[in-house]
């Protein structure tokens, strides 16, 4: 009977696991498709030659952000709408604008970060943006919005 009680706890967990794992994975597809459709949509318009990274990034419009390097070699980062229409895609030259760790510096130069959740490149109606998302000591959720183009403060949404 204890063999049967044993087996049978053995088999549920595993059978959660399974069945977790596969949930997650499902639910990621969709991302998954979307970034590689709008990676060999840069590719296919020649707006890139070497693709090295992307992202969805949720604004007011969503936007796959796809980084790489042209055919002249320069640093770029495309941002790509979800309904992929070409004529709508925005890019920016990576080298006409703060970096990550810029844009994290001005954050840290005027607020009390606790923890940086996230930093992404997206673009809104003011232009390219990093959006960071952090905690504060208060452990509240905060958003910022930084100008890609000067490193000037966009919009903030504080202590969610």
């Amino acid at each position: 009977m204890k063999n049967w009680l044993i087996f049978g706890a053995v088999f549920i967990l595993s059978l959660s696991l399974v069945i977790s794992v596969l949930v997650l994975w499902k639910a990621d597809a969709p991302f998954n498709d979307m970034e590689q459709q709008a990676e060999q949509l840069a590719l296919d318009t020649k707006a890139l030659a070497v693709v090295s990274e992307s992202y969805i990034y949720n604004g007011n419009k969503p936007y796959t952000t796809v980084f790489g390097v042209d055919e002249y070699g320069k640093e770029k980062a495309i941002f790509v709408p979800i309904s992929l229409e070409e004529n709508s895609m925005q890019e920016v030259f990576l080298q006409d604008g703060i970096t990550k760790e810029q844009a994290l510096t001005v954050l840290s130069n005027e607020t009390s970060v606790k923890e940086i959740l996230h930093t992404k490149l997206g673009f809104e109606e003011a232009g390219a943006v990093w959006e960071i998302t952090y905690t504060n000591e208060a452990e509240k959720l905060n958003y910022v919005y930084i100008l890609f183009e000067d490193g000037q403060w966009w919009k903030r949404i504080l202590n969610l």
